[in-house]
């Protein structure tokens, strides 16, 4: 079987409208970010694990977790009103001029500390049985 080259972009940007810094606000004595990025790097999942921020603190943050970032996000897609698909075509065409090319494309949100590696696992394996020509989300029923 052809292993398959994932990208896993982690979009994390500075300051949110709602809670300010919140991508690297403390969670259980750790940057928020950090749950997301250990999480992506434990499933062995991703070629590349690329975290996408306008913010030097983002990416020294996950620089530390060993995640090397090639460039960042220009401030023009770091706007509240910054769409998330604006953000993926960016980072997809930033690798793409690196010669670097990917079959899928993920996306890991930095604030979601409670996704684990097996889930991710999970997520590949429901996606590889599927025909591949639609998007996969996860959600859980708000209780």
């Amino acid at each position: 079987m052809k292993e398959v080259n994932r990208l896993a972009i982690i979009p994390a940007r500075y300051n949110s409208k709602r809670i300010k810094k919140k991508n690297i606000k403390n969670f259980f004595n750790k940057p928020i970010i950090y749950y997301s990025i250990k999480s992506a790097k434990k499933s062995n999942l991703f070629l590349k694990i690329h975290v996408s921020s306008e913010n030097n603190q983002i990416l020294k943050i996950s620089s530390s977790l060993g995640i090397k970032t090639d460039f960042k996000r220009p401030r023009h897609l770091s706007k509240d009103t910054t769409s998330i698909i604006d953000v993926l075509r960016f980072v997809v065409k930033e690798d793409e001029k690196r010669l670097e090319n990917f079959d899928e494309i993920w996306l890991v949100y930095p604030c979601a500390p409670l996704t684990t590696s097996e889930d991710l696992i999970s997520a590949a394996k429901i996606f590889n049985k599927t025909n591949k020509k639609y998007p996969l989300m996860t959600f859980k029923e708000y209780e």
